[in-house]
């Protein structure tokens, strides 16, 4: 008699059954109430639209060809402004995980900028670099390179200072090392950072988008808060949503694919 699989067990591997019929579950929970809360009126229109209210306004913005444009104005500042702030994190965060000089020449920096919001810098990045796109990139670039920075800095913390010393007993420099030795080990944590400081980067997509925009997910959110259309604010958070779990998962399936040793060692 086949023993029924424990579902509780701390970091086992459950049958892909269970595994995807929990996530599909609860998102089917989620649809019933709000189709409930709706249908039955118990929330007011304004408030609560319903999914078939949301389902028009997309066919109509597809139709249109409005959600193209938005979602490719938005797709664009996102993917610029989280390389900008990816080519730059890097290199520090790999200096300051390495070198004490270089973590106590940035930290201190990066330690005050990274509690203040990024909402509050639209004025001055607007004084600064205009309401061109250039001054969304800023506002991305603002909201995840700092946290970025420091993220890469702990992947590389994480190499065991054991395998540096054995390292230098086999008459590696410390540039052989950090090269052959400590990137290679840091990279599936650095590959991970990458995927949650874009997430991160979608969120900030509305304040990027706050002010000054004429096209864009966000500016969508933002004009259909003028007039109370909240199935346009509903549909543009969902495809938000939708737009960055398909990056996510695009993170996730090249992680298996580059660092399948990495996932086997958890």
């Amino acid at each position: 008699m086949d023993k029924r699989p424990s579902l509780l067990e701390l970091r086992t591997t459950i049958p892909a059954h269970w595994y995807w019929g929990a996530g599909m579950s609860l998102i089917a929970l989620f649809l019933l109430s709000w189709v409930i809360l709706s249908g039955l009126g118990l929330v007011s229109r304004i408030f609560l639209p319903s999914p078939l209210a949301v389902g028009q306004e997309l066919i109509r913005q597809i139709e249109s060809g409005i959600l193209w444009q938005d979602a490719l104005a938005s797709l664009y500042r996102i993917t610029l402004g989280w390389l900008f702030s990816t080519l730059l994190a890097l290199p520090i965060g790999i200096l300051m995980g390495n070198f004490h000089f270089f973590e106590g020449l940035f930290e201190p920096f990066i330690d005050l900028v990274r509690y203040m919001p990024a909402v509050a810098f639209i004025p001055l990045t607007i004084l600064w670099l205009g309401i061109g796109d250039t001054q969304k990139f800023a506002i991305l670039f603002i909201g995840t390179f700092f946290q970025e920075v420091l993220m890469i800095a702990d992947n590389v913390k994480t190499v065991p200072r054991e395998w540096i010393q054995v390292s230098y007993t086999f008459g590696l420099n410390k540039w052989e090392v950090l090269r052959k030795v400590i990137l290679p080990a840091a990279l599936p944590g650095i590959w991970d950072t990458f995927r949650i400081t874009l997430g991160w980067a979608w969120t900030y997509l509305v304040v990027a988008e706050l002010v000054a925009a004429n096209v864009g997910l966000g500016y969508r959110i933002m004009r259909a808060q003028r007039f109370l259309e909240t199935e346009t604010i509903l549909l543009g958070i969902l495809i938000i949503g939708f737009m960055g779990l398909v990056t996510d998962y695009l993170f996730k399936l090249t992680y298996k694919r580059f660092f399948g040793w990495a996932i086997q060692s958890r």
